[in-house]
């Protein structure tokens, strides 16, 4: 059973569980199994050998979540053929491959982890509550180390995007 952390993350002030650990820079990346929008297998080593930006989001039908993938797409061509960018959300793969297409989204793949929570429990992102995952963000380079690991205390404000993407940027050696 993983680990649950109570007041971890809080939610327009209000205390939220999360469940799985709290992941630091210089932890191995855990091994995770999501869905895309296709309804195929993503793992940890779907991208090996590649640095990885782990965008987490409680639901892309949401103000913050809906700019924050789309930063990151924006981002995604000065970052290079060296970096894979993943939103990950509990949202149905259905609704998040129709979101994409009507927003644009090309550049960022967004996989659904509504089928287990499997990535939410290995990072930490799980909010016991609501069956959501908290805003985070990972970056983890070539070799499965995170690099970078941000869970932003309250879900409705913006992630660090500077920080995630100069961890992005000095681990894909740009």
């Amino acid at each position: 059973m993983p680990s649950e952390r109570s007041g971890a993350v809080t939610m327009r002030g209000n205390p939220l569980t999360l469940i799985g650990p709290e992941l630091q820079v210089g932890d191995d990346a855990p091994d995770f199994t999501a869905v895309d929008t296709k309804l195929q297998d993503v793992t940890l080593a779907s991208s090996k050998g590649k640095v990885r930006i782990f965008s987490v989001i409680p639901s892309l039908d949401t103000p913050v979540c809906d700019k924050q993938t789309r930063r990151f797409n924006e981002e995604a061509a000065k970052l290079g053929d060296g970096v894979a960018i993943y939103t990950i959300s509990a949202d149905l793969p259905f609704a998040a491959g129709r979101w994409c297409g009507a927003a644009g989204v090309d550049q960022v793949e967004c996989i659904s982890d509504h089928r287990s929570m499997s990535f939410g429990d290995a990072w930490g992102t799980h909010v016991k509550e609501l069956r959501l995952d908290a805003r985070a963000v990972f970056v983890v380079d070539a070799s499965d180390k995170i690099v970078h690991a941000q869970y932003v205390g309250e879900i409705a404000d913006h992630p660090d995007y500077d920080a995630a993407l100069e961890a992005a940027r000095k681990a894909a050696g740009r």
